[in-house]
């Protein structure tokens, strides 16, 4: 048997390295089961090097469908143009998406439409938020989706609501947190920790990409100053994303606090994170990370796909209203951030779970 594993952005390979690792494992008891790592080109990222796959243990894509950017409907065309020249010239028996990025969609529709069976990792996760495109690619996908693998039982039974049956979705935890449980031994300092003279629980990380926090200037403005005036003058680490870099340029904000800098790579955001007082963010699978490792987390945004970090881990949602990031901040400091737990199954054996159902699926199925 041999399994498409797609990925379309850097967390997408986070996701698949450990299903890769599992399939491995199988390969060495002789089970019949092969993959294809397929990396559509949806993002580029210069990070995306040989150091980032040799640190992550991540082998290289077999094949790279160079999609590149441009529209979303431009950039969805690409991907599912070059997935279809490829399994028409070399078919797969089954395509494996994980997350809700631009290229899961596009490959789903891809595979179903030749009458390959498709598995999502991550499925039936949901904000709500139709301005989002990805809760678009969410429930499309899971809409033409064979078999689910679901982080949560609040994702499971929103599959199971939407009719499916009980024998297609597979309640497995996340790989993402399998991929953060195998590296955090190896997580090291960024090169400018002593340079800024940086100390545990003595500063704090904020990313911010999203364009209801970034696309008006006048906003991110407003969020900016807020968090720079209320985090007690503590260092504020800010890995730029590229498109919020363009609109900061314009703001001109200046701060002796406030310090930009390059994306990380994996091993050095962590250990930023892991070291942090905090945390702000945007990001989804930022939150998932914070509550693994303990760390509180204000997410600037009034909804999220990923419930179980509020309702179990250190996440809040304060929303996008700068008013909201003072009292987040009073309680921070206060000594009254709620201390959380971990979700049950986050426990770094999320994918040897979904290989091993999918070998009994080619045992039963295939």
């Amino acid at each position: 048997m041999k399994i498409d594993l797609i990925a379309g952005a850097r967390p997408n390979f986070m996701k698949i390295a450990p299903i890769i690792d599992a399939i491995l494992v199988e390969q060495s008891k002789g089970t019949d089961i092969q993959f294809r790592l397929i990396h559509t080109g949806q993002h580029y990222d210069k990070n995306m090097s040989d150091s980032f796959f040799v640190q992550l243990g991540i082998p290289h894509p077999n094949v790279n469908l160079g999609a590149g950017g441009g529209t979303q409907a431009e950039q969805t065309a690409a991907i599912m143009i070059g997935y279809e020249k490829l399994l028409l010239s070399e078919k797969s028996d089954l395509c494996l998406v994980v997350g809700d990025v631009t290229s899961t969609m596009a490959c789903a529709i891809v595979a179903q439409k030749l009458h390959i069976p498709v598995a999502h990792v991550e499925a039936g996760i949901r904000s709500g938020d139709w301005s989002m495109p990805e809760e678009i690619n969410r429930l499309v996908t899971d809409s033409i989706t064979n078999y689910f693998f679901t982080t949560t039982p609040e994702a499971t039974q929103t599959i199971l609501n939407s009719g499916v049956s009980e024998d297609r979705v597979f309640w497995v935890g996340n790989t993402m947190i399998d991929t953060l449980i195998k590296q955090r031994p190896r997580f090291r300092k960024p090169n400018f920790w002593d340079d800024l003279d940086l100390k545990k629980g003595q500063y704090i990380v904020m990313t911010l990409h999203r364009p209801a926090n970034v696309d008006n200037e006048e906003n991110l403005r407003e969020l900016l100053n807020e968090i720079i005036y209320n985090s007690s003058g503590l260092p504020l680490i800010f890995p730029v994303h590229p498109r919020t870099a363009k609109i900061l340029e314009t703001l001109n904000i200046g701060h002796q606090q406030l310090h930009t800098i390059e994306p990380l790579g994996y091993l050095e955001f962590n250990y930023l994170v892991e070291n942090a007082l905090a945390v702000i963010t945007d990001s989804g699978g930022i939150t998932e990370e914070t509550t693994v490792m303990g760390v509180p987390c204000m997410t600037l945004r009034d909804n999220t796909e990923r419930p179980e970090t509020v309702d179990v881990g250190t996440n809040e949602l304060i929303g996008t209203n700068p008013n909201a990031i003072k009292p987040a901040f009073e309680k921070l400091f206060a000594g009254e951030w709620k201390k959380g737990n971990i979700p049950e199954k986050w426990d770094g054996e999320t994918a040897d779970r979904i290989v091993q159902i999918i070998v009994k699926l080619i045992r039963n199925v295939f």
